[in-house]
């Protein structure tokens, strides 16, 4: 302070600026050409599929998100049912494989010895290395055949829920083939791994000092659990879940293998019979018409949207959380 005045000193902020060799600066303008070239490859995504399909989804306008006939060379398309099946398998298949990925999770993050840990998380990676032609494979010759009592069974004591309403014979088991129930139980598995592993990544990143501190308050290991290790790795949990359903949206191979195709709008997972977007797509690419081809890429478009939004807002969720906020730490 200024003895005369009592004014305070004038400040000056000194400005650091780090010097990078060549090998950083080499490096790190390669890293950052390599984020860019991902926005510049999902832009000319969305720019191709958008150039193919504006002849179908001008022709059709918003008929196209309301029609359930898949007829485009008669005038007559759009993807109300294909887009219902979509959804169906992807939150079947979300009630099936998160609940077990979670669990999991935290089994091998918490519970399991450092040996059976290294096993079980070199199976987990295993699965996600799966084709996935084996896995609809599976489905179709081992899944399938036991699955249809379960889904008689919901069909006859669940079936004040709507979607476990089946309108055809219910004693006949060929009613209940090729549903999109079965389809999501495939799907399912296969989004296990991915779930697993980035919940199992959050669980493991809960603050040691928390969890000694609940074992200093008297807790058991659920009640740690219960108290440090969940509430931490929520928002983790849930933006594995919305890739995982970003991943079941898409699955194609799987789908087609198990599915009867067809195009009703009916909310009845149960039933045979259904469709998804993936599935038209891989169906009739081969023998569609010029016209047939804008309007699969309309579909297409749509199905990227919807992935790339749901991307979009699980990384939110995550970077979000306190899980997210000490992994960017």
């Amino acid at each position: 302070m200024s003895p005369t005045t009592g004014d305070l000193p004038h400040e000056t902020r000194r400005r650091f600026t780090a010097r990078f060799s060549a090998q950083d600066a080499a490096f790190r303008n390669a890293v950052r050409g390599s984020g860019v070239s991902l926005l510049v490859i999902l832009g000319f995504i969305a720019l191709f599929l958008s150039m193919r399909g504006f002849t179908a989804l001008n022709r059709a306008g918003y008929h196209f998100f309301t029609e359930a006939t898949w007829n485009p060379e008669g005038g007559e398309y759009g993807i109300a049912s294909v887009l219902t099946g979509t959804i169906e398998i992807a939150v079947t298949a979300l009630c099936v494989g998160v609940p077990i990925a979670v669990l999991a999770a935290l089994y091998i993050s918490e519970y399991a010895a450092p040996r059976a840990r290294r096993l079980l998380i070199s199976l987990v990676d295993l699965m996600a290395a799966i084709p996935s032609i084996l896995y609809g494979l599976w489905g179709v010759t081992f899944l399938q055949p036991r699955v249809i009592g379960i889904s008689r069974w919901l069909s006859d004591h669940a079936s004040w829920l709507p979607f476990f309403e089946v309108g055809t014979d219910h004693a006949d088991p060929g009613s209940y083939t090729s549903s999109h129930f079965i389809a999501g139980l495939v799907v399912g598995m296969m989004v296990i791994p991915i779930c697993c592993s980035l919940s199992r990544e959050v669980f493991s990143q809960a603050p040691q000092a928390e969890r000694e501190a609940a074992y200093a308050l008297g807790s058991t290991k659920w009640g740690m659990i219960r108290t440090v290790v969940l509430p931490f790795g929520r928002g983790g949990v849930i933006g594995a879940a919305m890739l995982s359903l970003g991943r079941a949206l898409g699955e194609t191979i799987a789908v087609v293998l198990i599915i009867s195709p067809n195009f009703l709008v009916t909310g009845h997972i149960l039933e045979g019979g259904g469709n998804s977007i993936s599935a038209l797509i891989a169906l009739r690419n081969g023998d569609a018409s010029e016209f047939g081809l804008s309007a699969l890429m309309a579909a297409g478009l749509v199905l990227f949207a919807v992935t790339l939004v749901i991307n979009f807002f699980a990384a939110i969720i995550i970077s979000r959380s306190r899980s997210g906020a000490s992994t960017e730490a």
